[in-house]
């Protein structure tokens, strides 16, 4: 069978269109293919750009936070050691607060605390000379510090008390008749050491009529003078004066001005005899110094006198210097015979 040769040429050139066209197709679908690898590379490299920057971001903020971190850190472990500081502090302090409620449950612990309190608070107040500690009267009876104060109102004794289970009944009571009771009890106390100190420490030519209790608690002060009018008024009958440590420093204060107005008193003679004795010496100043100055005067008149000569003499030498001997060289000389004549202003002389 023969094939048209036209025919076999059209075929090639449809199939040369057809292939063309693919060629076209795939050049311009590779272009844009291109194309978008690029933009997809550009958008990568934006999106890893941006990446970048949020991670370096991200890196600070981090270091930031750590760097907060480390210095909440050391904050923190600051505090703690302060808190454990503390902590210590408070172990030591409720270690003594164990050890002052030790010493105040034993009565004669609690009353060597008073004693030591007691003796602070004089020797910090009064000058030694004012007060003796542990004075023994006549009686064989012992104070626990005498206040040096002369007649009158003579020495003054004080001793310390401390009613202490009574005022802790008083202040634990959980009821009324509880409290009525333990109320009794601290107001038995307080009047018997009252009666104790007036029997005792308070000895006719020995001292003075009166005494000081002292309680070493602002406390139970407080308490004695809110709640229990009699017991204090059972004081005054006594003479017996009832102090806190703030009272008893008011007093003292009383006291040392008492032994200094006292002091100034017995020293009130020495100071008016040396008074008498300052004024002669000033009146024997004031002669001396009469004298002193009639001295000068001689001394000045002396010396305007002086004055007055070297006056004189210097106008003599004036006069002397101004002679003219000149008019003696013009005169002729005086012969063998003859005595020169005295120059003017020399003679009769």
């Amino acid at each position: 069978m023969d094939i048209d040769p036209q025919l076999i040429w059209g075929a090639g050139a449809g199939g040369l269109v057809v292939l063309l066209a693919l060629v076209v197709f795939l050049v311009t679908r590779l272009g844009a293919l291109g194309n978008e690898v690029r933009r997809f590379a550009d958008a990568q490299n934006a999106i890893h750009g941006t990446v970048k920057e949020r991670l370096d971001e991200v890196a600070v903020r981090v270091g930031d936070g750590l760097q907060r971190s480390d210095s909440t850190i050391n904050e923190i472990r600051g505090r703690l050691a302060v808190i454990d500081e503390a902590q210590k502090r408070l172990t030591e302090l409720s270690s003594q607060v164990v050890g002052l409620q030790d010493v105040l449950s034993n009565k004669q612990a609690r009353g060597a605390f008073g004693e030591v309190q007691l003796q602070d608070l004089v020797k910090a107040a009064l000058p030694p000379s004012a007060y003796r500690f542990q004075h023994t009267f006549s009686s064989g009876k012992r104070a626990d510090c005498m206040i040096v104060l002369p007649n009158p109102p003579g020495p003054i004794a004080i001793d310390a008390k401390f009613p202490l289970e009574s005022y802790r009944q008083l202040r634990e009571a959980k009821d009324d008749a509880a409290r009525v009771q333990a109320g009794r009890a601290f107001s038995r106390d307080v009047v018997s050491h009252i009666a104790d100190i007036a029997e005792k420490y308070i000895v006719p030519g020995e001292t003075a009529e009166s005494a000081l209790l002292f309680l070493p608690s602002e406390a139970v002060y407080a308490e004695l003078h809110a709640n229990f009018p009699a017991a204090v008024e059972d004081s005054y009958r006594r003479r017996v004066w009832i102090v806190s440590p703030t009272t008893l420093m008011a007093t003292l204060n009383t006291v040392r001005a008492i032994l200094r107005d006292v002091r100034m008193r017995e020293q009130a003679e020495f100071i008016r005899d040396e008074i008498i004795r300052l004024l002669a010496d000033v009146r024997r100043l004031d002669d001396r110094v009469g004298k002193l100055a009639g001295h000068f005067e001689l001394a000045d008149k002396d010396i305007r006198q002086i004055r007055t000569s070297a006056d004189k003499i210097t106008s003599r030498g004036e006069k002397i210097r101004e002679v003219d001997l000149s008019a003696v060289d013009e005169v002729e000389g005086p012969g063998p015979d003859r005595e020169p004549e005295p120059p003017v202003g020399i003679r009769g002389t």
